[in-house]
């Protein structure tokens, strides 16, 4: 079974929600939307399900023409960012109730209970009324619910963007192994880069309603299409810096002026716009090669165990991630450091040029 989106598009009151969105999704897929608030992930799960119908395009299951066919009479599930559970029945009855409105025998809506509420841990709470319920057993009633109907697609709407954050992070590792376990098609909206990772899977970028990359996870981590695909996939935003290559060297105007080296090496003269990312932006300088910037301190984020440094160079606003506690004062002059191994390079127009070799952890 797959869900094919052909060249669809979504107009509302004039404003363009979807714009020439393709996309093929197989059977037993994890298949992530990734991108800011507004960037289209809603209105795209919506077409999916059949809860809205495309302006233009075509939406199609086993190749078989759905666009029309409405949402009831649809192998759909789908859960909100909302979770939504009955709060006077019992965590089985919530469980069970698409399964009874289906007309399941007692014996088998039992069976399917039971080894939903498994696979979600929720075995001992089954008695037990929503209210009386953690945020994230309560979420996974609603995952469970969405489970049990055995739907040929699963649509999870930033599902985890209401827990707290130790909530999120059991719920994050939880669910590719209860994804592995189905042979339905999953669709995951969030935002955030780092929940595309953790599932895997394949995700597609989105921006400003158009899907600008899809493929495998970490392919479209590690080599973006171009800078706007790179932007999407890097929380808190890559860091850029507008170069010009001319006689074997790098150079900017505010004060870089370095030996052409690591993904920069061959570069034919001209403009480019070099992208790194805040963990690839130094405070202290670990290697001979990483090239030395002076920046002023705009404002320093201390997390913990990692410290957030935002700084501002050539009227562009630059963050460090960097390991530790790190409290510099406001419009401090310091340096900061990064290996031209570890960027990427666009063109002006933002297509990508050259990208970093893939290193542990990366």
């Amino acid at each position: 079974m797959s869900l094919r989106l052909d060249h669809v598009s979504r107009i509302v009151d004039g404003e363009t929600h979807i714009a020439d969105v393709s996309l093929t999704l197989e059977r037993g897929s994890i298949n992530v939307l990734l991108g800011p608030t507004l960037s289209g992930k809603t209105s795209l799960l919506r077409l999916m399900a059949g809860l809205d119908r495309p302006d233009e395009g075509r939406v199609l299951m086993d190749n078989v023409d759905v666009t029309g066919i409405s949402v009831r009479r649809r192998n759909v599930a789908m859960v909100y960012q909302q979770f939504i559970n009955y709060p006077s029945l019992t965590v089985f009855d919530n469980i069970a109730s698409p399964l009874r409105v289906g007309g399941y025998p007692r014996k088998e809506i039992e069976r399917k209970v039971h080894q939903a509420a498994q696979l979600l841990r929720l075995d001992g709470l089954l008695g037990r009324k929503p209210l009386e319920l953690s945020g994230g057993q309560q979420q996974r009633t609603a995952l469970a619910r969405a489970l049990v109907k055995n739907a040929d697609l699963v649509l999870l709407d930033e599902p985890l963007a209401n827990l707290d954050y130790k909530l999120r992070e059991e719920l994050r590792e939880e669910l590719p192994r209860i994804f592995e376990k189905t042979g339905s098609i999953f669709v995951y909206a969030t935002t955030e880069p780092g929940e595309a990772l953790l599932l895997g899977g394949n995700t597609a970028s989105l921006h400003e309603g158009r899907v600008v990359q899809f493929g495998p996870t970490l392919e479209v981590y590690r080599k973006p299409h171009d800078l706007r695909a790179a932007m999407v996939f890097s929380d808190p935003p890559m860091n850029l810096l507008d170069v010009t290559v001319e006689n074997g060297a790098v150079h900017n105007p505010d004060g870089l002026d370095a030996p052409l080296g690591g993904v920069l090496s061959g570069l034919a003269p001209g403009r480019y716009t070099l992208a790194f990312r805040p963990n690839h932006l130094h405070v202290h300088r670990s290697n001979a090669a990483q090239i030395p910037i002076a920046v002023k301190v705009a404002v320093t984020e201390i997390t913990g165990s990692e410290s957030f440094v935002h700084v501002d160079f050539d009227g562009k606003r630059w963050v460090s991630l960097t390991r530790g506690v790190h409290n510099f004062e406001i419009d401090t002059q310091i340096e900061v450091y990064f290996d031209t191994a570890r960027a990427f390079v666009f063109t002006p127009a933002g297509a990508l040029v050259a990208a970093p070799q893939t290193r542990a952890g990366d």
